[in-house]
C-alpha cells in the first residue's frame, strides 16, 4: 500500500511548513523517525541527541513529539527545558559531546510557518548527503510505523533528559569576546528580540558596567504582530529604528526569529544591510583581531569580501545558498569566517553555525576598541574596498510557474543589463550576471519559502535598482 503521507523536503536549513497544514504532529513524528532510522543505520543511535525549540506556536510541544519517538527508538535524548536560540542548540551539541541534534524552529519565516533542523555532532547544519538520507527515511514511513515512547516515562527511565543549554553558551561566549570591555563602553545599546527566541541575552550577557541595554519585543508571540516575519532587515524594524532615534543609542542590534541571524541600525537609525555588515565583521576580524584565515562566501554575499580578501592576503571561496554549504567548506579551509546574505555568519573557535548574539557582540566590541559610531565604521570599511549598495526583491510566484522562469532564464543570455556589459553568466545557484565593473545580478528560486528572490550589488544605489528591474524582466515577474 502506498504511503498517503506526503513527502517531506528539506530547504537551504532544514524542512519547513505551515502549521497545522503540513507541519503537523504526524508529520514531525515520522521526520523524527526518518532522523532515527538515519542514525541507526548509519551506528549513530548509541550517541545522545539534543533538542531545543523557539518561541513559535506550539513548538515546545513539536519538540516534545520528537523526543518520545528517539526515545522509543531507544536513542537517548538531552532535552531544553524552554526556548532557545538557534545558536544555544548549536553549541549544546558541541559541549555535551552529543551526536547530532534537532531544533524545531523556522527562523525568520512568518508566524504561520514552523519547521525542523537536523544538525551534525559539531552543531552545524547537516550536510546535504546527510539531509538526502533522512528525506529517503521518512518518504518510506507511515505514522503507524513511529515508535514513540511517552515522555513522562522516558523522562523517569532516563532516556530523556530535561536541561538548561544556555549558561553553557554563555560561557563560551564569554571565551570568544571580552564582554568586560562592552559593559565599560558607556553604549546605549536598542535590541530588537522580535519576540524571538533570543530575548533577554543581550540584558543579562551585558549588565553590570555603563553600558545600558534597551530591549524591545522582548514579550514571547508567536503571532509576531506588527512585522511581516522575525526576519531582521529594514522592513520589519521601524519600531527599533525609532527606538534608535527617540533614545540617542548608540547602535540598534536586531535578531530573528531563532537568533541566528543579525540585523544592524546605526547611530541614526539607519539600517546596515546584510552585505555591509558581512563585511564590518571580516574587517574586524582581520584588522582589529589580528586573526587570519580563509573567508567562506555564499554567492548573494558582497565582493566586498574578496577585496578585504586581497587587502589582507587571505583567500575567499564561494558556495550556493545554505548554510549547509557554508559549514563543509569553513571546516575543510579552517576558514575564519563563513557567511551569508540573510544575516547568519559563523565563526572559526566556534561552531561553523550561525550566530546572531555572538555577531552583534563582536560588533559591539568593533565599536568599543575603535572608539567609532556605526557609521564611521561603514564609512572607514569604504576607504578600503570602495561604496557598495545592495538590494533585493522577493517576488511571490504560483507553483505552476515555477518550470517557466527557470526555462526563461536559461534562455536569457544579455549582453548588457542597465546599460553595462555583461562579463560572465553562471548558475552556481540560480541566474547570476556579472557585469563589467563587477556588479551583479542574481535570480534564484527560495529554499524555503515560494518566492523568486531577485538580488543585486553595485557601486550606486541607481544601478542596483536599475538591475533589479532587469531582473524582474528577464524572470518576467
Amino acid at each position: 500500500m502506498a504511503n498517503p503521507y506526503p513527502p517531506l523536503k528539506f530547504g537551504t536549513d532544514g524542512w519547513r511548513a505551515i502549521i497545522a497544514e503540513d507541519f503537523t504532529f504526524d508529520n514531525v513524528r515520522r521526520c523524527t523517525q526518518g532522523i532515527a532510522n538515519y542514525l541507526k543505520n548509519s551506528g549513530q543511535a548509541a550517541v545522545e541527541q539534543v533538542i531545543g525549540y523557539d518561541t513559535r506556536f506550539a513548538s515546545a510541544d513539536f519538540a516534545s513529539a520528537a523526543a518520545e519517538v528517539l526515545a522509543g527508538n531507544g536513542i537517548k535524548v538531552v532535552l531544553s527545558d524552554r526556548p532557545v536560540p538557534t545558536p544555544v542548540v548549536s553549541w549544546g551539541i558541541v559541549a555535551a559531546k552529543a551526536g547530532g541534534g534537532i531544533v524545531i524552529t523556522a527562523s525568520h519565516n512568518p508566524a504561520a510557518w514552523n519547521g525542523l533542523k537536523y544538525k551534525s555532532p559539531d552543531g552545524a547544519s547537516a550536510p546535504v548527503e546527510t539531509v538526502a538520507e533522512i528525506e529517503h527515511q521518512t518518504a518510506q514511513i507511515a505514522i503507524t510505523d513511529v515508535k514513540r515512547f511517552p515522555l513522562p516515562d522516558a523522562v523517569s527511565q532516563g532516556l530523556v533528559r530535561l536541561t538548561q543549554l544556555h549558561p553553557s553558551y554563555e560561557s563560551q561566549i564569554g571565551r570568544l569576546v571580552d564582554l568586560e570591555v562592552i559593559k565599560s563602553a558607556g553604549f546605549k545599546i536598542a535590541v530588537d528580540a522580535m519576540h524571538g527566541a533570543g530575548s533577554g541575552y543581550f540584558p543579562q550577557l551585558l549588565m553590570g558596567g555603563s553600558s545600558n541595554v534597551l530591549e524591545i519585543n522582548a514579550e514571547i508571540n508567536p503571532s509576531f504582530p506588527n512585522m511581516k516575519q522575525p526576519e531582521p532587515i529594514a522592513n520589519n524594524l521601524g519600531r527599533l529604528a525609532r527606538e534608535v532615534k527617540e533614545t540617542g543609542a548608540s547602535v540598534g542590534i536586531a535578531n530573528d526569529g531563532d537568533a541566528d541571524r543579525l540585523g544592524l541600525m546605526d547611530e541614526n537609525g539607519n539600517y546596515l544591510n546584510q552585505l555591509q555588515v558581512y563585511a564590518l565583521l571580516t574587517l574586524y576580524l582581520l584588522e582589529v583581531r589580528g586573526q587570519r584565515g580563509a573567508i567562506v562566501r555564499t554567492i548573494t554575499s558582497s565582493g566586498m569580501l574578496d577585496k578585504l580578501g586581497q587587502i589582507y592576503d587571505v583567500p575567499v571561496f564561494e558556495v550556493p545558498v545554505g548554510f549547509k554549504y557554508v559549514a563543509p567548506a569553513m571546516q575543510r579551509e579552517n576558514a575564519l569566517i563563513g557567511g551569508e546574505e540573510s544575516g547568519g555568519y559563523g565563526y572559526r573557535g566556534h561552531v561553523p553555525e550561525r550566530d546572531g548574539i555572538l555577531s552583534g557582540l563582536f560588533f559591539l566590541d568593533f565599536m568599543a576598541r575603535t572608539g567609532k559610531s556605526p557609521s564611521e565604521l561603514l564609512a572607514y570599511l569604504y576607504t578600503k574596498v570602495g561604496p557598495h549598495y545592495y538590494n533585493r526583491h522577493d517576488v511571490v510566484f504560483g507553483a505552476s510557474e515555477r518550470e517557466t522562469i527557470i526555462a526563461r532564464l536559461n534562455e536569457a543570455n544579455p549582453k548588457c543589463l542597465a546599460g553595462l556589459d555583461i562579463k560572465e553568466k553562471d548558475t552556481l545557484d540560480g541566474f547570476r550576471f556579472i557585469t563589467a565593473d563587477k556588479s551583479w545580478l542574481l535570480i534564484r528560486f527560495s529554499g524555503t519559502e515560494p518566492l523568486l528572490r531577485i538580488y543585486s550589488e553595485a557601486d550606486s544605489p541607481e544601478k542596483v535598482q536599475q538591475l533589479l528591474e532587469e531582473g524582474a524582466r528577464l524572470a518576467r515577474v
